[in-house]
């Protein structure tokens, strides 16, 4: 399945979407959207395709309030809305864990990554006695590097166990020039034997052409990866990078023949 997190300057996202539809003669398998902790949480989203997976980054919140209990209903109420939607979800729960840019990693957590293995289990559960199972595929999603590098921020000390993850995710871009291979590599050889891996959040900052035509070759020989969603903004705050793939037009075309290849067909059965 090929997707995106699709955010384009001066377009709304339906606008986006039908833009993106038209570039490349094919809608988008995978739609990402970003919710947080708390807050805005909608039942329905009429601008997403009714044939594509939703994939919801849920943003975590401090692991102690989670741990102790005290949010059991406000997650139960999150589990029944996506219950509802009545459509395949794949939930990208506190991505990014092995970093330290976010209050449920391990650095904001005593450098204990067992925190977050048991809220993570924790709101499984949640989800599994509120009738979510049938639509909501759990998504763990570290980042392809560690940082800090320490051994006790590897992020395989984070995964809360085979029965509680259903797809593997991996945040990874070319900010130093990184290879696909580089970038993903450990995830596949870790996690792809018994799990589906998505590359949930990856695209190119420079040499986009090239690292395009990598990228598809990568996924081409790796069976074990079954999503890729780019992150297709031009928009986002706080960086100063443009993450599209049409910046120039080798790029657009390289990416264009990526999405219409028979390994970028795929969609859920």
């Amino acid at each position: 399945m090929l997707g995106s997190y699709l955010s384009l300057e001066g377009k709304t996202y339906a606008e986006a979407l039908a833009f993106r539809r038209e570039q490349l003669g094919r809608d988008q398998a995978i739609e990402h959207v970003f919710y947080p902790w708390t807050g805005w949480m909608p039942g329905s989203l009429p601008d997403i395709g009714a044939d594509s997976v939703l994939m919801i980054s849920w943003k975590g919140g401090d692991l102690g309030p989670i741990n102790d209990g005290s949010q059991d209903e406000m997650i139960a109420t999150a589990a029944k809305t996506m219950a509802g939607m009545n459509r395949p979800i794949l939930l990208r729960w506190a991505w990014e864990m092995n970093g330290y840019w976010f209050a449920w990693d391990g650095t904001h957590n005593d450098k204990k990554p067992a925190l977050f293995i048991k809220a993570w289990r924790r709101m499984r559960k949640i989800f599994t006695e509120n009738g979510a199972d049938a639509t909501v595929a759990w998504c763990w999603a570290p980042n392809w590097a560690d940082n800090p590098d320490a051994s006790w921020n590897a992020m395989d000390h984070y995964y809360p166990g085979d029965d509680y993850v259903d797809w593997v995710g991996v945040s990874g871009y070319n900010f130093s020039g990184e290879s696909p291979t580089t970038l993903f590599t450990h995830i596949v050889k870790s996690y792809g034997a018994r799990k589906p891996i998505v590359l949930a959040e990856t695209a190119a900052v420079s040499a986009k052409a090239t690292w395009i035509k990598k990228l598809s070759a990568y996924v081409t020989k790796t069976s074990s990866i079954g999503a890729v969603v780019w992150f297709d903004t031009d928009n986002q705050p706080g960086t100063k990078y443009n993450f599209r793939f049409d910046t120039d037009t080798a790029a657009l075309a390289a990416y264009r023949s990526m999405a219409s290849s028979t390994r970028f067909s795929g969609s859920l059965p």
